[in-house]
Formats: structure tokens, C-alpha cells, sequence
């Protein structure tokens, strides 16, 4: 209900009154009055005036349901919504719920106690700073294909940063870089039994308004943000619809005839790694090669000393000079 008396706000150019809100859903004024104080606490500055009733001043930079409705254009993706203000982790919480929601339903929070990316490591997750998000999907399709989703996603960040005028490269198979820096990272989880899959959960971090301060000082070599890079403040609501946006078209295909080729592509043309040295660590082997390209499995196709050879997984570093990043 409250969802429902903030669209009437928005919708409304000028005050609301009480009565005519309390008569439209039913509820004593009392109770709307709970509601409004309710939208306060979440940050929506709401002017009230005896007489007059209930007048939206002004939206708080949350990246609820709410915020980004007017720009969603998605079929799957984000047709229900989580939000929290403080959270451990999105992807926690997406695990949580994945077998009692729908398909496609998103958590997101404005803060991550216990963020956490690929191998374990913490994800710096400021409040109102980033996007925090994970994203529930249950493709029917073999687990050995769901590698082919991290790239799926890391297109759609490509895209939606694209957008908004951000080139940006993509470092196979699950970070998205600004001037060499990563900017985004995915780490996708699943649920399987017997080759079934139960449930997968795509988790995306984006630095997106971070200060230099907000990006500890030991990885400021390898990190940034969108707004350090561009100089600006960029606005998260409209950058996060249009990720979820991207998100839908690419999954779509790929959830209805397991078609991957468009997110294939942009991975390709905007490869971070194709045509460079690396250093790929799978465990406790660590190898040098060439990246050569990305095959139709969405594995990254490197020339190493014995020959030629696909990697499914593994962490990338490309060397620059006499170091690898």
C-alpha cells in the first residue's frame, strides 16, 4: 500500500489530500499517515500542510522498484524487486529466497555489510555509493552451460555503460574495466542436483559514485569508479534500469533457445584480454600464454607453451610491461 500511495504522489502535480487518499485505498487517515511517515524514513521528502494534505518534494538516490519503473522495460528481469538499505549480501539473500520466487526476481541493496566477489574476496560495498545487485534465474539447461551467464551478464554491464556514454572493456570472464581499472565485477552461483538446475544466481557490482577515498588504498592500482573516471556523479537509477533492461534482452534468447550469440559478440569485440599476454591461475598452477579468442562455449581460447588450449574458468591478469594487472 505504501508502494501504491507513493505512485499517487508521483503522479500528482501539487497536494494530495488526506481524505481523498484515505477514501481512494480504504484506509483511515491514520493510517495513511503511517504510510507517509514510512516514505519519510526512507528518505522521500513529503511536504504536509493542514487542509492542503500530502506533496512530493523531492526522491531519495535509492535504486528501488519504484525509482526505476518508469524505465524498465524488461519482460524477466526485475519484475519484482528486493530492495533493503542494508544488507550482508544480495547474493545470501537471493539464495535464500530463489526456490520461492519467480523467475527473475532481483535483491538489491544501497549497502553490503559482507559483500563478496569471486574467490571469497570482499566486495567494497559504500552505502548509496554502487550497485549491489543479484539477479534469480532457472534456465532449463545443462549445468556445464551456465559459465556462458557470466559473460551474459558482464555484456549487459558493457551495454548499459555504454548507455551512458562509459567505454569500457571486458576482462574475461566476470569483471568490466574503465581505463584499465576495474570498475564491475559478476560472481554467479548455482543450485544444481542430478544435472537439473534448481536456481542461478548472477551477482553484479558496479562502482559507481565512489570517491578516491571510498576504494582502499591497497587496491587503487586495479580499481576505480565510474564517477573518479568521468569526473561526475553518474545517476545509479538510470544506470541500473538500463542494466536490467540489457540483462532481459540478452537472457531471453538465451533462457528460451539457448541462443548466446549476441552477448557473445559484444564479449568479443570488447575484450579486454584477446590479443594479450596473460597469466591464467586455475588453483594452485599458474600458466602463461596468449589470449586468441573467445570460443562459442564462452571459453577463452590461450596459447600457452604446450599449444593451444580452451580455459573454463580460472583468474585472468594481463601483463603490461614487466607485471601483470
Amino acid at each position: 500500500m505504501k508502494h501504491q500511495i507513493l505512485f499517487k504522489l508521483q503522479e500528482t502535480d501539487g497536494f494530495v489530500s488526506g481524505g481523498k487518499l484515505s477514501k481512494e485505498f480504504g484506509l483511515s487517515r491514520t493510517a495513511i499517515w503511517k504510510h507517509i511517515h514510512s516514505l519519510i524514513s526512507d528518505g522521500y521528502e513529503i511536504e504536509s500542510v493542514t487542509n492542503k494534505g500530502y506533496r512530493l518534494i523531492s526522491s531519495p538516490d535509492i535504486i528501488n522498484y519504484d525509482e526505476i519503473k518508469d524505465e524498465l522495460e524488461t519482460k524477466i528481469i526485475g519484475r519484482s524487486i528486493y530492495h533493503y538499505k542494508t544488507i550482508d549480501s544480495t547474493n545470501r539473500k537471493a539464495k535464500e529466497i530463489a526456490s520461492k520466487v519467480d523467475e527473475g526476481t532481483i535483491v538489491v541493496a544501497e549497502e553490503q555489510t559482507s559483500g563478496r566477489g569471486r574467490l571469497g574476496r570482499n566486495w567494497n560495498s559504500k552505502m548509496t555509493k554502487g550497485i549491489y545487485t543479484s539477479i534469480i534465474v532457472k534456465p532449463e539447461t545443462e549445468p556445464d552451460k551456465v559459465a556462458k551467464l557470466t559473460l551474459l551478464a558482464a555484456a549487459a554491464v558493457y551495454q548499459a555503460l555504454k548507455d551512458i556514454g562509459v567505454e569500457s572493456k571486458i576482462k574475461w570472464p566476470n569483471d568490466v574495466l574503465v581505463n584499465g581499472k576495474k570498475v564491475s565485477g559478476i560472481l554467479t552461483e548455482m543450485n544444481c542436483e542430478l544435472g537439473i538446475i534448481n536456481y542461478i544466481v548472477l551477482g553484479i557490482g558496479i562502482n559507481v559514485n565512489h570517491n578516491l577515498e571510498d576504494i582502499p588504498e591497497d587496491i587503487r592500482e586495479k580499481a576505480t569508479s565510474l564517477k573518479i573516471e568521468v569526473g561526475q556523479q553518474i545517476d545509479r537509477k538510470h544506470l541500473f534500469s538500463r542494466l536490467l533492461n540489457h540483462l532481459d534482452e540478452l537472457y531471453i534468447p538465451f533462457e528460451t533457445t539457448g541462443d548466446f550469440e549476441s552477448a557473445l559478440d559484444i564479449c568479443r569485440d570488447n575484450s579486454a584480454v584477446i590479443g594479450e599476454d596473460i597469466m591464467v591461475i586455475q588453483g594452485n598452477k599458474t600458466r602463461e600464454g596468449r589470449a586468441i579468442g573467445i570460443n562459442h562455449n564462452g571459453e577463452l581460447m590461450v596459447h600457452f607453451a604446450e599449444g593451444l588450449e580452451p580455459v573454463l574458468s580460472g583468474e585472468v591478469s594481463i601483463r603490461k610491461k614487466d607485471r601483470y594487472i
